[in-house]
């Protein structure tokens, strides 16, 4: 019983990461914007949010700064796409390269080459009173850090914002046909920059929570994909938040899996457990992608003056 809390408190805390950009590239995709820089821009806030965390000596500033990253990564996105009307694809191609360059300049500029990699406090536990007394679910889901809550209650407030209430209808509306919500009056290229520069927050945040809870510490490449991973399970998740989340559990608890497989032991090669992720990926998406639902404008850049030729 034990060694089942342990992993399900471990797959909650991994799914986090995967929430946070997946999340942050749902945004995005229901305006159609499809940001593909994820992987660029988690390493840049992981790098950033270490480096500030470290200078100031608080995870939350951390956060904001990775965050702050995050949602100029999208403001450029939208504004290369949506203003100049520039190839989605590449530039969001541009931005990850970027990223990833900017996420190993600056701590060698910040912090430099050091015999022994400095350190941040991890996130700490919050345990919920009573409920996190509750057995077996107790120790699961009311003993996690602060981001474990927020990355919930947020796929759920995205859901019922999405579904529930007249804007975010409209905001489906410009993804699925922007110019017929044009015609209603609805503001596509708002629309499109404020989508694009909060799912570039919330991809930022998700590279943040790598070292502010795995490690402590930046090391190039730490993403280790998940970046690419999130824009899987979004389309896994049909561009809903509820089913993103469910997904998210799942892409974690494989990743946990290979983890304590290479823990306890197993006789494989450690490179064949680090495949099973990417593996499992490519067995989902072979089994939905037909039929996934998408943003039927996913992808391309509105034109309101071709409209009116």
């Amino acid at each position: 019983m034990e060694t089942l809390i342990t992993f399900l408190r471990l797959v909650l805390l991994s799914m986090v990461p995967f929430v946070l950009a997946s999340q942050g590239t749902m945004l995005g995709g229901r305006t159609g914007i499809f940001n593909v820089a994820q992987e660029g821009i988690m390493l840049l806030g992981a790098s950033l949010g270490f480096l500030v965390s470290y200078q100031v000596g608080n995870n939350f500033v951390g956060m904001l700064a990775a965050m702050a990253a995050g949602a100029v990564f999208g403001l450029l996105l939208a504004y290369f796409t949506t203003t100049l009307k520039m190839n989605q694809f590449f530039i969001g191609l541009s931005l990850f390269f970027i990223g990833v360059g900017l996420s190993t300049l600056l701590p060698k500029l910040i912090i430099g080459i050091t015999l022994s990699p400095p350190l941040i406090p991890t996130l700490p536990e919050v345990s919920i009173p009573l409920l996190s007394q509750i057995p077996l679910l107790g120790p699961i889901l009311f003993r996690q850090n602060g981001l474990v809550y927020f990355s919930i209650v947020l796929s759920l407030l995205l859901w019922y914002f999405l579904y529930r209430t007249q804007r975010g209808l409209e905001l489906r509306a410009v993804g699925e046909n922007p110019m017929t919500a044009d015609s209603l009056g609805i503001n596509v290229v708002r629309a499109r920059y404020w989508t694009a520069i909060l799912g570039g927050a919330l991809i930022g945040l998700a590279g943040a929570y790598l070292p502010m809870v795995y490690t402590g510490t930046f090391t190039e490449a730490m993403t280790r994909g998940r970046g690419w991973l999130a824009i899987a399970l979004t389309f896994f998740g049909g561009w809903s938040p509820l089913t993103i989340l469910t997904g998210s559990l799942f892409f974690a608890g494989v990743e946990v899996l290979a983890f304590r497989a290479q823990v306890i032991g197993l006789a494989l090669p450690y490179q064949y457990l680090l495949m099973v992720p990417y593996l499992a990926t490519i067995l989902i998406m072979i089994l939905t992608f037909r039929k996934a639902r998408v943003p039927a404008f996913l992808g391309q850049n509105y034109d309101r003056e071709k409209r009116n030729l």
